[in-house]
């Protein structure tokens, strides 16, 4: 992979990730719903756990420069 588009895509991933991470942490301190009609575990684990593998995704591009 060119350093460019992985840099880029590196950001974003990361971005993201950190982004939804703290989103969902905050939810879930407020006692708030991180997704309304869902189980408020089951909402906070899947947003979890899609903030973790952008944080890994973004990690991996970073590693592949």
């Amino acid at each position: 992979m060119e350093s460019g588009p992985a840099i880029f895509a590196g950001v974003v991933f990361a971005l993201f990730g950190g982004a939804l991470l703290v989103w969902t942490l905050a939810r879930v301190r407020h006692g708030e719903p991180v997704a309304h009609g869902v189980s408020p575990v089951a909402s906070a684990a899947v947003a979890s756990l899609a903030a973790v593998i952008a944080l890994i995704f973004g990690v991996w591009c970073f590693l592949q420069m």
